[in-house]
């Protein structure tokens, strides 16, 4: 008689949400914008910003959309996008907190308003070294604590 036993592992299972349970990302795309900025300040500073991290992060883009008419339209980002603001001491602390954690990070900063184009963009932010930027929106995206963290004590833009 053979004393070995065999053990059948159960055979694994998929549990799938109901199509109406809420999608739980494991990272987390957010701006944060300085408080003091007009609305369309506001609104130019978000659109560039998120520009950086689909380009750094290109797994956050999605498939292209069409219209039941066959119409494409381009990708977006495959995750919600959160709009926070703040005072500069916490634009500068979250600065600080996200470099050193090494997230992809984009900046916009004051100078930026009176450039027109890339190029004078980017010599504009060349210009000032890190600690004395004079930022008025950043993005940032990784895992949802050390983004959380990044971003400790901004609230909700209204």
């Amino acid at each position: 008689m053979d004393n070995t036993s065999t053990s059948v592992s159960p055979t694994p299972t998929t549990v799938t949400a109901p199509a109406t349970a809420p999608v739980r990302f494991d990272s987390k795309i957010a701006v944060l914008l300085r408080e003091d900025l007009a609305p369309w300040q506001r609104l130019n500073v978000t659109a560039f910003l998120v520009s950086g991290l689909g380009t750094a992060v290109p797994e956050l883009i999605g498939e292209p959309y069409a219209d039941a008419d066959g119409t494409g339209y381009l990708p977006m980002f495959r995750q919600p996008v959160l709009v926070l603001e703040g005072g500069r001491e916490l634009l500068a602390g979250a600065h600080g907190r996200a470099l050193s954690r090494g997230l992809p990070l984009a900046v916009f900063t004051a100078d930026l308003f009176a450039t027109g184009n890339d190029r004078d963009n980017r010599a504009a932010v060349r210009a000032v070294p890190t600690a004395a930027l004079d930022l008025v929106g950043l993005a940032v995206h990784g895992p949802r604590n050390a983004v959380d963290k990044v971003l400790k004590g901004a609230r909700m833009h209204p």
